[in-house]
């Protein structure tokens, strides 16, 4: 019995299922007049849909993220009058997830067969991922960069209010800012350093002594907690939290103030380790409409999904106390 070879049209249609199958692709064709889409078996995955001969625009519509939609349903009426080759990028919900798809083909009915345009869709949701983290890392080391200058300024206000001349208030600016050094060394330990972690107590009061006022001022700032370890992990989470409050107290609260006070204390309460920041004899408080600002971001960010806690505002008319709330096992980590 004599053995046919394939043609190389059959051999050439298996290795690109091969590939089109290990690439992630999914193809699909339209059809501009029924509205029908087919696609391959890699398309109704992808899509999270039964195999079936076909769908239409409206089943698929169904599947895209509500901010999406319109977006998508205008993109692909225009895509016929588009020149050259399209790419769109959007959501779909699949099951408890959330997918970034990106729908590519040639627009101005170029290779346009039977009325009916041929395309492939990608899931992209790894790369839209890295490009959102991306934006919120670049975002985050801006506020950081703006806080840095925040803090260098009211550092500088804070030490010449205690200071008579420039040779006093540089050497008393210079040992605030090496505080703020020694507190980064606390939190993030040298490699090959045996210390996991820091005391409480000790994190709060390095954290918080640069903007303490010395001679006639000092002791401004109060610290009283119990004795309790913070590991790495919690204790790189609480400065980045503290540092936001004390650079918002600097700008607009109670240390931007001669006479003003601030009080942290904590307590532990079963699984739960509760820190209060109340701050007095500041500005007058006025409570916002809404936090919307990155830095009110950060901080709600931070507290709950580094902390598994949450952050509570009182704008008294006094000053405004802060009740942070944090998993006492997520800080020792």
């Amino acid at each position: 019995m004599t053995t046919v070879p394939p043609s190389s049209t059959e051999w050439n249609a298996k290795y690109l299922r091969l590939a089109v199958t290990a690439a992630g692709v999914a193809l699909w064709s339209w059809n501009v007049d029924t509205d029908r889409f087919t696609m391959d078996e890699n398309g109704y995955k992808l899509w999270d849909l039964p195999f079936r001969p076909f769908v239409i625009f409206e089943d698929l519509s169904a599947k895209i993220h509500p901010a999406d939609r319109d977006r998508v349903r205008a993109a692909f009426a225009a895509t016929r009058a588009i020149v050259g080759s399209y790419e769109i990028d959007f959501r779909i919900i699949a099951g408890n997830d959330v997918r970034w798809i990106s729908a590519r083909g040639q627009g101005d009915d170029a290779d346009i067969e039977g009325r009916t345009m041929f395309g492939i869709f990608l899931d992209v949701t790894g790369r839209k991922q890295a490009e959102e983290a991306h934006e919120l890392l670049a975002g985050e080391m801006s506020h950081r960069v703006k806080n840095l200058l925040s803090i260098a300024t009211g550092l500088t206000l804070i030490t010449s209010r205690s200071t008579e001349t420039a040779a006093e208030m540089a050497k008393e600016l210079t040992t605030r800012l090496s505080a703020l050094g020694r507190a980064h060394d606390l939190v993030r330990p040298v490699p090959g350093d045996q210390e996991n972690g820091a005391l409480l107590g000790d994190l709060l009061t390095i954290l918080l002594a640069p903007y303490d006022d010395m001679g006639a001022f000092s002791g401004r700032i109060r610290v009283s907690v119990p004795r309790m370890s913070v590991g790495e992990a919690g204790a790189t989470a609480l400065a980045m939290v503290l540092h936001e409050l004390a650079t918002n107290s600097v700008k607009y609260g109670a240390l931007s103030d001669p006479s003003g006070t601030l009080d942290v204390a904590a307590v532990s309460e079963n699984n739960e380790v509760v820190v209060v920041w109340t701050e007095r004899g500041g500005p007058p408080v006025v409570a916002p409409s809404e936090l919307i600002g990155f830095g009110s971001k950060l901080l709600r960010r931070t507290m709950t999904s580094q902390l598994n806690g949450s952050v509570e505002h009182d704008w008294c008319e006094q000053g405004v106390v802060v009740t942070l709330r944090m998993d006492k096992d997520r800080l020792a980590l």
